[in-house]
């Protein structure tokens, strides 16, 4: 009898200590939310009570983030084992650093929407001008198209000058030159944006022998010191991923080298191309020194680059913000909706990047 209950025993299944329990697919992201409706209720008391003057988001997700790696493990601890508890307190841990990192533009966001919301709504913001407006009502609209003619003109300067250079230091530059045209091209990354205003103003003033000049035509030119080297070094980089088996491919079919460039690089990474170009312009459109200097500032509607002053979105947030009248709060107010309409236009410019990155990429056209 002992054998025989010896032997059942051998055969029985062993437990398995890495068989545990598991958590739902989705369970990390429930929890997640749920961290985050605790805390963001626990604030919302705070600000009913008095206690904050505000509903504080920022408090809200970093403590809420904090909230979740402690349960995730705690929650993983007591149904999967302690190993599994230990990958997902990890996991939780990067995913915490992640978001951490996004907080100073989710307080951004959210600060710039709030403030910005009510005045941006207003039917005047996008039909009138500030001319003769000294207290609430008037609207942005000389400042978008400023923005507008201002930046596109920079893009028409930079593209083809950048896109050529790019050419050149991939398919030809070799030597001093090359090395040389690198060296500029990284020493103009860094340079300050204030300069490159002092520089188009100096230009424009010695080329037209005028010491007040400001015009619409300068502050392109000034955007475009900034933008050329972001747009040689973006494209720069797209261009040598492009395998070197596609140029000999098109060599030994006796295509010309300019041929080869025209048909077979550039369109290989004209999705990349393209996303830089993006950026650079995000890069710029929110430059307020050099546009200050070269481009000045106005209340009334100027359509024409070549003559007098020119507002733009970034000058015109700063003067309703550095030049307050009797009624302070519509200054503010406009303030914050000229950012908002800002902070709109590079996200729909890096969303405009994304998609025309995913219909010409390579993978999509096989």
């Amino acid at each position: 009898m002992s054998s025989t209950t010896a032997t059942r025993t051998a055969n029985a299944p062993q437990a398995n200590a890495y068989a545990a329990g598991k958590l739902p697919k989705n369970s990390t992201l429930y929890v997640l939310l749920a961290s985050w409706i605790v805390t963001g209720a626990v604030f919302l008391v705070l600000q009913l009570s008095g206690a904050t003057s505000g509903f504080n988001i920022v408090g809200t997700i970093f403590f809420g983030t904090v909230l979740y790696c402690i349960a995730i493990y705690a929650l993983s601890y007591a149904v999967e084992g302690a190993r599994r508890a230990k990958d997902r307190l990890v996991t939780s841990l990067v995913t915490a650093a992640f978001v951490i990192a996004l907080l100073p533009l989710i307080s951004l966001v959210f600060t710039t929407v709030v403030n910005g919301l009510p005045a941006f709504l207003t039917p005047t913001f996008f039909t009138e001008s500030q001319r003769n407006v000294v207290g609430a009502g008037g609207g942005a609209l000389h400042a978008i198209m400023g923005t507008l003619e201002i930046t596109g003109v920079a893009t028409l300067i930079s593209v083809p000058i950048g896109l050529l250079a790019a050419v050149y230091l991939t398919e030809y530059g070799r030597g001093r030159l090359a090395q040389a045209i690198t060296f500029f091209v990284d020493v103009m990354t860094g340079i300050p944006s204030i300069v490159a205003g002092l520089f188009s103003f100096a230009f424009f003033s010695l080329l037209f022998h005028d010491a007040g000049i400001r015009f619409g035509f300068g502050g392109a030119v000034a955007l475009s010191v900034l933008m050329i080297p972001v747009v040689v070094r973006s494209s720069e980089e797209m261009l040598k991923l492009v395998p070197n088996e596609l140029r000999e491919a098109a060599y030994a079919l006796g295509v010309p080298k300019w041929l080869t460039i025209l048909k077979v690089v550039l369109p290989t990474s004209i999705a990349g191309i393209v996303t830089g170009i993006m950026i650079s312009i995000s890069r710029v459109i929110g430059e307020t020194a050099p546009l200050l200097i070269i481009s000045g500032f106005t209340a009334s509607m100027n359509y024409d680059l070549f003559s007098q002053r020119m507002m733009t979105l970034p000058v015109f947030v700063y003067t309703q913000y550095a030049n307050q009248g009797t009624d302070t709060q519509a200054y503010l107010d406009r303030a914050w909706a000229g950012a908002l309409t800002l902070v709109l236009i590079v996200m729909l410019l890096n969303g405009l990047a994304r998609l025309i990155a995913r219909i010409f990429s390579p993978k999509l056209g096989r």
